[in-house]
């Protein structure tokens, strides 16, 4: 009981959560570490709970970028984005508590690991304590990621600096204050390499069931039924090497960018990305995607752990009607709360692949006919029909429940309302609710595509492969040919584009505006591209007789300093080692 109640001080001590939330079952009911050893399933429960801190991917901080805003006059991150973001209030970002919390949990577990009798049969109990290895190394890379995205910055003394990288469990006699002294981005960048490279090297690609133990593995068993029963089919959703190269590519992306002194190579971005790609069978790849990953056509038929084409991680299947009462329009019961904006929908092309502002076909009148497929599935707009189980048709005029200055707090803001994530045979109609499958992703294979194009363009240029065996264009040609853009002439945008480096680039950005909209992707690339965060969101306001004025919603107020957000200054004001981020105090 002793050494457990040092796991509390520490973690408690750090500033991660409270003692009374660190372990279920309720107090009587804890039990010594020591019993790890003898009991698996109480040892397993320290990497369930590591687990537990991984980021949602939904975490809508569209809010608070140029592509939408919220109806809710409370939410955190309308107030961040309007002049209340300090230190020391604010909620939506914080990755410091949970991720630090799945840490000591990880490195807990690594330094009990090889104790446990995780099986009667020692070839089984070696190959069990091998997986549990490569997804602790793996999980321990992704949420020292989770943080270095979110809280690693320059200092006073401009530099850019990582965040504390904890390898080993932090006791009550450890001298912690050391512990949080801050690396730079580039030895933090390295050491999750090194987690996730350990991981790649003890974990399978995929968790399946084999007829032959792979040749990685015959050192340990050569038994198909050990290997099936400790690395099979059932482990599926669990940390795997693909996962672990998907974060890599997160990874060295991020390093590469601007807004990150470009501390890693654009080269070694696009290699991370592609090795992965290589394993989707590389461009052809996309094909087996879709943009409307999240629809009934695929949420309906999960089970079993399997993914769509579409998706390298995501959480469990799970029948609720929640994302569509937040998000239709009050007409269909719903509370509106992502309005998306006028310059995200600017921001989808026509049908031609050209940007509304070169397509001669575009008619400022009828601002919404032959557009992008996509901007059909991701937006609701004034006129959309089928909308919601009854097939309705939502009508953003002035003066309607759905219009700007309808139903209060729950119209929207902007004239429009998101239509991705959403399943439109839900009711969310009282008394005649109905739930449907539903599932959130964790990252999918489109986001990895989009990270090669902007890795190979900066590193290569449009049309160079660098020896990966496709290029930038050839991706984004595949995601929009994916999309349905273009004519019987081919995408003659793309080509335009693909002359040169810096038109590539704002295509591969607009694609991927487009592509991760509503997936908490926009918030954190302006930052890495170091473009302006204070675009004043706009909408639009339709009037009865079919015309409409183009207005201001809200004006973001960001300083400079906040390109990088802050250690929460809880945490600055324990440890005088921990230095925080340039101009936030």
């Amino acid at each position: 009981m002793k050494k457990l109640l040092y796991a509390f001080l520490a973690v408690a001590s750090i500033g991660l959560v409270s003692c009374d939330d660190m372990f279920d079952p309720a107090k009587q009911n804890f039990k010594d570490l020591g019993q790890m050893e003898t009991e698996p399933d109480f040892a397993m429960g320290f990497l369930t709970r590591a687990y537990s801190s991984l980021s949602g991917y939904y975490t809508n901080t569209e809010y608070a970028t140029d592509n939408a805003v919220v109806n809710d006059n409370g939410d955190a991150f309308r107030n961040m984005a309007t002049g209340g973001w300090t230190a020391s209030s604010w909620t939506g970002i914080n990755e410091w508590s949970g991720a630090y919390t799945g840490i000591q949990y990880i490195n807990q577990f690594l330094s009990k690991i090889d104790d446990v009798e995780w099986s009667a049969d020692p070839e089984r109990s070696k190959m069990v304590a091998l997986r549990l290895q490569g997804e602790a190394y793996c999980l321990r890379g992704i949420l020292h990621y989770q943080l270095l995205k979110a809280h690693s910055g320059y200092n006073v003394a401009g530099e850019l600096l990582g965040v504390p990288y904890l390898e080993s469990y932090l006791g009550a006699n450890d001298d912690i204050n050391a512990a949080m002294t801050r690396p730079s981005f580039k030895e933090c960048v390295e050491k999750i390499k090194g987690d996730l490279n350990k991981a790649i090297e003890i974990l399978p690609l995929d968790y399946e069931d084999v007829a032959e133990v792979p040749a990685k593995y015959q050192q340990y068993t050569k038994d198909i039924a050990i290997y099936n029963r400790a690395m099979g089919e059932s482990f599926r959703l669990l940390a795997s090497g693909r996962i672990a190269q998907a974060y890599l590519s997160r990874l060295t992306l991020l390093a590469a960018s601007d807004g990150f002194g470009n501390t890693a190579s654009w080269g070694d971005a696009a290699k991370a990305a592609a090795d992965l790609l290589k394993e989707n069978n590389g461009v052809d790849g996309v094909k087996v995607g879709s943009y409307e990953y999240y629809t009934g056509t695929y949420a309906d038929k999960l089970k079993e752990g399997v993914n769509p084409g579409e998706i390298i991680w995501r959480e469990n299947v799970a029948d609720n009607n929640g994302t569509e009462k937040d998000n239709l329009p009050p007409s269909l019961n719903g509370n509106g709360r992502m309005n998306p904006s006028q310059n995200l929908v600017d921001a989808f092309p026509m049908a031609s692949g050209y940007p509304i502002s070169v397509d001669a076909d575009y008619n400022a009148a009828d601002p919404y006919a032959n557009r992008d497929p996509r901007f059909y599935a991701y937006i609701i707009y004034n006129g959309s029909t089928k909308i919601g189980v009854n097939n309705a048709t939502v009508s953003t005029v002035a003066g309607s429940g759905d219009g700007i200055g309808g139903v209060e707090q729950r119209a929207s803001r902007t004239g429009y309302y998101m239509k991705k994530r959403l399943r439109m045979d839900v009711n969310c109609t009282p008394g005649s609710e109905t739930n449907k499958a539903h599932y959130t992703p964790r990252i999918r294979y489109t986001e990895i595509y989009l990270n090669y194009a902007e890795a190979a363009n900066e590193a290569y240029g449009p049309k160079a492969d660098g020896g990966n065996g496709f290029s930038a264009y050839d991706v984004i040609k595949a995601i929009r040919q994916r999309a349905g853009l273009g004519n019987a002439d081919g995408d003659g945008y793309l080509e335009e584009c693909a002359a040169s480096k810096e038109k590539m680039r704002e295509l591969i950005r607009n694609e991927r505006r487009i592509e991760l909209c509503f997936e908490n992707s926009r918030f954190w690339d302006l930052r890495r591209w170091k473009l302006n965060l204070n675009e004043t969101v706009k909408g639009i306001d339709w009037q009865e007789d079919g015309t409409y004025k183009i207005i201001d919603v809200e004006t973001r107020d960001y300083m400079d300093y906040m390109n990088y957000p802050p250690i929460p200054q809880s945490e600055i004001l324990k440890f005088s080692n921990l230095q925080q981020n340039y101009g936030w105090h």
